[in-house]
């Protein structure tokens, strides 16, 4: 064999390593990811959390959000026509991840708003007039208390429960978690404990899809 046919062939078996290698690599990553959520499945939910959609769906839905977040108030229609797309087969559960200044007050009044069953009212309140208590990605709890005082409900509960430790434990709770799960940014997405490859819409979209399929 020839120096030059020597070359060539060592050569290609390095390039072969080289790609078997990456690959590897590639479904190894893919893995570690598939199982985190299995790994982290206890963490991902929590009885008692806000739910939308049946309660006996196979495919949950996991949003950590804040309600500051505009990406949380933009992606909360699209996140209701995936509820709607499967009947009875998808459920939103949301979660609080208070990142934004001040907005663990305005988290502790959506939780005590739960406990008299207006949650989903007072969270779509909160997003209509986002721009009237967020100013420069700092929620101002006052403004947005003043905002829910427009809702039928019990308010002077409201004020205990949000300052009693029930509540605070909720909240505590879902902040310990996010750290669990490194939620860092909202909405942090998981389907059936399984978090988002990357983030988007689409990938979302298509991680109910595959969700949907195993389930049924």
């Amino acid at each position: 064999m020839s120096r030059k046919t020597l070359f060539v062939s060592v050569a290609g078996l390095v390039l072969v390593g080289f790609v078997v290698a990456t690959v590897l690599f590639q479904n190894n990553q893919a893995t570690q990811r598939g199982s985190s959520g299995g790994q982290n499945q206890g963490v991902v939910e929590r009885a008692g959390a806000p739910v939308k959609g049946a309660e006996d769906a196979r495919v949950t839905i996991v949003e950590f959000f804040d309600p500051a977040c505009g990406t949380c108030r933009d992606f909360y229609p699209l996140v209701k026509q995936l509820i709607d797309r499967y009947p009875g087969k998808v459920r939103l559960m949301v979660r609080y991840a208070p990142l934004h200044t001040g907005s663990d007050q305005v988290v502790k009044m959506l939780e005590a708003a739960h406990q008299q069953g207006k949650f989903w009212q007072a969270l779509e309140l909160l997003f209509d007039s986002q721009h009237r208590w967020v100013a420069n990605h700092v929620s101002q709890p006052m403004r947005a208390r003043g905002i829910l005082n427009g809702m039928a409900m019990d308010h002077k509960k409201l004020m205990v429960d949000m300052n009693g430790p029930a509540v605070a434990g909720v909240v505590q709770q879902d902040v310990r978690d996010g750290k669990t799960l490194k939620v860092r940014a909202t909405p942090e997405f998981f389907v059936n404990g399984r978090p988002l490859p990357s983030f988007g819409y689409k990938q979302l979209r298509e991680l109910v899809a595959d969700a949907v399929d195993k389930a049924y």
